[in-house]
């Protein structure tokens, strides 16, 4: 039983809350302490009122009489110095100088008309007597504040706040690192891990966000392994069935030839996107490097297979040639499939600092609210026939493809009927 209890200790002394409740706690008892410092030093200041009235009634009982010659006031004040060991300089009631003991003190202020201190604050106070005479001293031991009050109360406002930031910003720069891995795996950066520092809820948080993605990695790896396995195992029966069927000869119906061709023909374009796509998922943060291609060339190969129009300048990129004609065979068929037989019109240019492919069909086009979803894998636009072929991969492979070379896909509408795919590349 002692075993639990000694972890549930444990684990409250890395509380984060304490910590913050503690740090707390410390700074506000620290800023009481400093503000009665403060206080104290300025004490004497919003004292001073009463003591100096005290302080007058006994100064003029200690020296002689205003009539007195200025020879025996200043013995007075001589001998009362020695016993107070302050710093005395007495002033007729004209405020002109009778006599002086200790240390050279201010010359008593015209503004001064009460019993206060001189200046506004300490060390030197200034004592109007009955009889109107004044009496100007200083304690030797005293000195002037070195700040005001008010001044103090912000110092000490300073302190705090610059001795609680590196606490603070220690727990905020760990929140920001934490933020930052997990936008990263957002991204789809899988391989993103966080240092775990501490032992309070931040490092417990930053423990658990490196087993989720360790297990998001291994689930997403595992699954394109399956698919991409599933894929190649699938072509050995696909070449058993064509051979099958061309054995068979004249014996099939046409048709059922026709029919069975055409869903091999399906099946095996299928495992070859799937294939396709699942080798650029795999490699997807692999960096890889380009050849210079010619650009123009390919596009023109391509549109002479399916009869298109090209309108070309000549261009050349570095890029991927194979995966680059995927990109443009798949929009070229993509145009033919869903374009009802219209022609085809390509254009290959640069605009600025990027290359723009432009593929445009006279088809019923795409819905607004679709353009984006299309280049999902395995989605259909509504009412799509699957005898008009395709598997809803070669799109969304076009936007790999693109996105592979820095680049982007979009699907635009036509002034006429029909829709525009637009590719922009780097140039």
């Amino acid at each position: 039983m002692s075993e639990p209890a000694t972890q549930s200790r444990f684990s409250w002394s890395h509380r984060l809350y304490v910590r913050i409740y503690l740090a707390m706690l410390i700074s506000l008892t620290v800023a009481g302490l400093l503000f009665a410092a403060a206080w104290r030093m300025n004490a004497d200041s919003r004292q001073i009122g009463p003591s100096l009235e005290s302080f007058a009634a006994i100064a003029s009982d200690v020296l002689p009489p205003p009539e007195a010659s200025n020879e025996e006031q200043q013995q007075a004040l001589t001998r009362w110095q020695s016993r107070m060991r302050a710093d005395l300089t007495l002033y007729s009631a004209k405020r002109e100088k009778i006599a002086s003991a200790g240390r050279e003190l201010p010359p008593l202020d015209d503004t001064q008309v009460t019993s206060g201190w001189m200046g506004g604050g300490p060390p030197v106070f200034a004592v109007k007597l009955p009889d109107d005479r004044w009496l100007v001293g200083q304690h030797p031991g005293r000195r002037k504040p070195p700040f005001s009050f008010f001044t103090t109360l912000i110092l000490i406002g300073l302190a705090i706040g610059i001795g609680s930031y590196p606490i603070v910003r220690r727990l905020t720069r760990r929140l920001e690192r934490l933020q930052t891995s997990v936008e990263a795996l957002g991204a789809g950066q899988l391989s993103t891990r966080i240092a775990v520092e501490g032992k309070d809820e931040v490092g417990r948080l930053a423990t658990s966000f490196n087993r989720s993605a360790a297990r998001i990695e291994a689930l997403v790896d595992a699954q394109k392994a399956l698919l991409a396995n599933a894929s190649h195992e699938l072509r050995s029966p696909l070449a058993r069935i064509r051979m099958a069927i061309e054995l068979m000869g004249s014996e099939a119906q046409p048709e059922i030839r026709s029919e069975l061709k055409r869903n091999i023909g399906e099946l095996d374009q299928l495992i070859d996107e799937i294939l396709l796509a699942s080798r650029l998922d795999a490699t997807a943060d692999t960096a890889q490097a380009f050849e210079k291609i010619d650009l123009t060339a390919l596009v023109a190969e391509e549109c002479a297979r399916l009869d298109a129009q090209l309108d070309a300048q000549a261009i050349e990129l570095a890029g991927d040639a194979r995966l680059l004609r995927r990109m443009v065979r798949n929009l070229l068929e993509n145009a033919k499939r869903y374009g009802n037989g219209t022609p085809i019109d390509v254009s290959l240019s640069i605009r600025g600092n990027s290359v723009l492919l432009q593929v445009c069909d006279g088809g019923p086009g795409v819905p607004a609210t679709e353009r984006e979803k299309i280049f999902e894998p395995f989605y259909r636009v509504a009412g799509a026939s699957e005898r008009e072929g395709g598997v809803g991969l070669g799109l969304s492979l076009v936007r790999q493809i693109a996105r592979r070379h820095g680049g982007e896909v979009t699907c635009v509408a036509r002034s006429e009927p029909g829709s525009c795919f637009n590719v922009s590349l780097p140039a």
